[in-house]
């Protein structure tokens, strides 16, 4: 296929911030992607193009996040720092769990980028917590913490194989997408979670064993798509015993197949 009609489907940077101690780069901010996430954009034959933030110290030139969501025909938010609380008008109940304030912002600012232009939006991880936020909404800060009785939604020692159930709601888009799918296993790599919903947003899936939301999507017909999970799809293999993850990718590059076509 020529890369002219291949999707480009934009992936938030993760932040390494400027650290003088650091014996590699020292001093200099990285901005990066983890691997596996452009990997599975890339999966169908889209072209995955992370998106610095123009802003800094060291900014040149004019370009601006919104000359990216023109260009590109959608957006990943994918997983990294916790957000904020600042980014939800609280302040940390530990110093360990501020977050990254810098990017909460910077990746609220291309939300809204890709918002005006119509484009769609999908969040992994810290993407679900990040949409929530954006939109009005709130986070446990600590799931161990806030939540009593909650399942161990992070595991350190086992990281990416750390796993557990949860039940997609009915009615739902997610529904639709896994109509033979009721309880599924899903990986589990975060320690922070949906408090209370962004207004204008459903739940598509929870945590049956102790509530916490999965998945959001957007109910608000005047915007576009926007929809985030809060397992990693990306780290899902073919042959494991995880939900297949195809489905999802597939309505997402479908619809930014069909903004590009309205966008033309």
């Amino acid at each position: 296929m020529d890369a002219g009609a291949r999707l480009k489907i934009g992936i938030s940077a993760c932040f390494m911030h400027a650290d003088p101690a650091r014996a590699l780069f020292t001093g200099k901010t990285l901005q990066y992607v983890e691997q596996s996430i452009a990997h599975w954009v890339m999966s169908t034959g889209a072209l995955a193009v992370m998106v610095p933030s123009p802003t800094g110290a060291t900014q040149r030139g004019d370009v601006t996040l919104d000359h990216f969501a023109q260009w590109l025909d959608a957006l990943v938010l994918h997983g990294g720092a916790d957000v904020s609380p600042l980014s939800y008008g609280e302040q940390p109940l530990q110093e360990k769990w501020a977050g990254d304030k810098v990017r909460d912002e910077y990746e609220i600012a291309l939300v809204a980028a890709f918002e005006r232009r119509g484009k769609p939006v999908f969040g992994v991880c810290r993407g679900l917590q990040l949409m929530n936020v954006a939109y009005g909404g709130t986070l446990y800060q600590d799931i161990a913490t806030q939540v009593p009785d909650s399942l161990v939604h992070r595991d350190a020692k086992v990281y990416d194989q750390n796993f557990h159930t949860i039940d997609i709601q009915p009615g739902s888009r997610l529904a639709a997408l896994y109509p033979d799918a009721g309880r599924v296993t899903v990986n589990s790599i975060h320690h922070q979670a949906i408090k209370q919903l962004a207004p204008g947003f459903r739940v598509e899936a929870v945590s049956n064993e102790d509530g916490l939301v999965e998945a959001i999507r957007c109910a608000d017909g005047s915007r576009p798509y926007l929809a985030a999970v809060q397992w990693h799809p990306e780290f899902h293999l073919p042959e494991s015993r995880t939900l297949d993850d195809s489905a999802l990718l597939n309505d997402f590059l479908e619809a930014a197949a069909a903004a590009r076509g309205r966008t033309a």
